[in-house]
Formats: C-alpha cells, sequence, structure tokens
C-alpha cells in the first residue's frame, strides 16, 4: 500500500486529527510486532495488543519518554494533550486519556511528516517500556 501524498501541513493539522491517524499506525506496529513474536490465535493477540494500545499503558509510555523528546515532539505532545476531544475516556481516567491522546497525535505527526526512522525507534521504546526491558 502506498501513502498518498497530503499537502496538509502537520503542524496545522488538529491534533485529534493526528491522534487518529497514530492510534491507527501505532495499532497496525504492535499487532505486526505481536504476530511477529509467534502470537496467532485472535484472542491471544487481542488480549496481548491492548496491553500495549490501552490509554494507561500509552500514558506510561508517554511520560517515561517525554524528557528524551525534542522541542519539535513536546510542542506536538503538549498540543495532543491539550485538544477538547468532546468524548468521555471509557476504560481510563482523564489524565491517562490526554496522555494517551498526545501520544497517538505524536505518532500521526511523524508519520505525516515522512519520518518513519523515528517512528520506528519510538515504537520500539515503547515496546520495551510495556515490556519491562527499559
Amino acid at each position: 500500500m502506498q501513502k498518498e501524498e497530503l499537502t496538509r501541513d502537520p503542524n496545522l493539522t488538529n491534533p485529534l486529527v493526528l491522534a487518529f491517524l497514530g492510534d491507527a499506525t501505532y495499532s497496525h506496529c504492535v499487532r505486526y510486532h505481536l504476530i511477529a513474536k509467534g502470537l496467532v490465535k485472535p484472542n491471544q493477540l487481542h488480549k496481548a495488543a491492548n496491553r500495549y494500545v490501552s490509554a494507561k499503558a500509552q500514558a506510561n509510555v508517554l511520560l517515561t519518554l517525554m524528557s528524551t523528546l525534542p522541542e519539535e515532539e513536546l510542542n506536538v505532545v503538549k498540543r495532543g494533550r491539550n485538544a477538547k476531544s468532546g468524548s468521555s475516556a471509557k476504560n481510563a481516567d482523564i489524565i491517562d486519556y490526554r496522555h494517551a491522546t498526545a501520544f497517538e497525535a505524536l505518532i500521526g505527526y511523524l508519520y505525516l511528516s515522512g519520518k518513519e526512522e523515528r517512528i520506528a525507534e519510538i515504537v520500539q521504546q515503547a515496546f520495551a517500556i510495556v515490556e519491562g526491558e527499559s
């Protein structure tokens, strides 16, 4: 699948749109990671994926990585965290939900910016954090 060229500047894109894209991108990476680890049963995959993509897990990843992010990425994180979504968190407290949205916005921003290597770097760090190897 080839990525279409977008004329939209990631810096001007609504942070909730960035989070929407980042959620899909991160979820795709998680699913690929789990299948590569040998998980093949759908129920196993679903349970394992939730460990990585839950708001609590994503918030923990973001808070662990915050001190290492450059200013450009921190600005995106702040925009994502402060965005008013109009919906409420279903299975998370509002602080974790906002930090998870910020993490997803960062991934979406990097995707729109064409920074696949940086996404891979952050995703690998996220996996290590979730798996307790950081």
